[in-house]
């Protein structure tokens, strides 16, 4: 009796702590990829869709505001969403009993979190800031300093932080550390490569971050939607709650919006000028060709009632159809790098900072593979013209 007692005693309190799940672990359910636990099935779907709808109307409304108060406060944002992303990431391989014993380690993942923004932001930055200080001698002189030596600052910021590291390595912990090092590497490209482009995107005017942020979101929004209401064939086994009718419905309603809306943002200035300082002020500037309406007659066929004989397109929407085929296509492949990315450390969000969505990085993830500068689209797009016309000429 006295055996029985004793081996059956430690099998309460420790089995219950060994097997509780995370908040954001993935639940076993989630894993099946049959099509039993598809939005269209789920049974608590529209009390998630409430938590969801009131979240991003929140956000929305937070969005909209930023955009009014112009491109300064919109890189802020993108800055705070940058280290909230980061602070998502680093946990994921994080040890408690590992980080006590390595005191400041967690210091040195920001070191070079916080010198990569440097390194990224400085050279983008770096006209924008000497405009923004010509007025003062000696700010203009101490910030042309800053730039002229900046790729020296980081590196030798980096050098610190690599020093830093190894002066640290503790016996039977090095593959941990290693382990750290790289993941944090890993997760300054993934913040870092899209942020750089989005940056350089605001300040060649608002109009070309906010349009194909928008799409991705429009995009985002109605493949939830549809697969909500009519969602029946599994699209992908990485993300089993997508479905290639939320996907065929989202790239229509993407490619209808992506017209429609770049006619709405391309008529205001505020939008479509590009900010050379960093000063907050209004902007008035020569819109360009691509913002100049262009008019189209209405061909003979159309009915007599209707109302207008003429319509009036800017060149930028059919630019639109294209950031709306790249929203639709190319941009829920982030989506899905980041569903196999949480199903490889088996947990279901990122974190639970946005109520009904999860963390910034479950937020932001289809935006990855979505930024180019204005200049690089336009001269992908060039090329691809020049190609099609190299075609089209060897076929006749």
């Amino acid at each position: 009796m006295q055996k029985d007692r004793s081996g059956s005693a430690p099998s309460t309190p420790t089995a219950r702590i060994r097997h509780r799940r995370r908040s954001n672990e993935i639940p076993p359910e989630l894993s099946k990829s049959d099509g039993s636990h598809l939005l269209v099935h789920d049974q608590n779907k529209y009390r998630s869709m409430w938590i969801r709808t009131n979240s991003s109307l929140w956000m929305l409304a937070g969005f909209a505001l930023i955009i009014y108060l112009g491109h300064l406060y919109i890189w802020a944002v993108v800055v705070v969403i940058q280290i909230f992303m980061a602070r998502e990431l680093f946990s994921l391989l994080r040890r408690a009993h590992e980080d006590r014993s390595l005191p400041g380690f967690r210091l040195l993942n920001w070191h070079f979190f916080f010198t990569a923004m440097l390194f990224v932001y400085g050279r983008i930055l770096s006209q924008q800031l000497g405009n923004t200080v010509t007025s003062e001698k000696f700010f203009y002189k101490l910030v042309s300093g800053l730039i002229k030596y900046q790729m020296v600052i980081c590196y030798f910021l980096y050098i610190a932080g690599f020093m830093w590291f190894i002066l640290t390595l503790k016996k039977k912990m090095y593959k941990y550390q290693f382990g750290q090092y790289a993941w944090t590497h890993m997760i300054l490209i993934i913040v870092f490569t899209q942020s750089s482009f989005t940056v350089a995107n605001i300040f060649e005017g608002i109009f070309w971050f906010l349009l194909p942020a928008s799409l991705i979101a429009i995009n985002d929004v109605a493949a939830y939607i549809f697969g909500f209401f009519f969602g029946r064939t599994p699209l992908i086994k990485l993300s089993p709650k997508k479905t290639w009718e939320g996907f065929i419905g989202a790239s229509v309603a993407t490619m209808i919006s992506a017209f429609l809306l770049a006619n709405i943002l391309g008529r205001f200035q505020w939008l479509t000028c590009p900010r050379t300082d960093l000063s907050t002020g209004w902007l008035q500037c020569d819109p360009g060709p691509i913002f100049k309406p262009e008019y189209y007659s209405l061909p003979g066929w159309f009915p007599q009632w209707f109302p207008w004989k003429e319509i009036s397109v800017l060149p930028v929407q059919w630019h639109a159809l294209c950031l709306g085929l790249f929203a639709s296509i190319i941009a829920p492949f982030g989506g899905f790098f980041a569903s196999g990315f949480k199903r490889a450390f088996k947990i279901k969000d990122f974190g639970n900072s946005i109520p009904g969505h999860g963390g910034f990085t479950d937020r932001m993830d289809c935006q990855i593979a979505r930024n180019l500068t204005f200049e690089e689209q336009k001269e992908l797009y060039l090329k691809l013209g020049q190609i099609l016309r190299e075609r089209h000429l060897l076929n006749y």
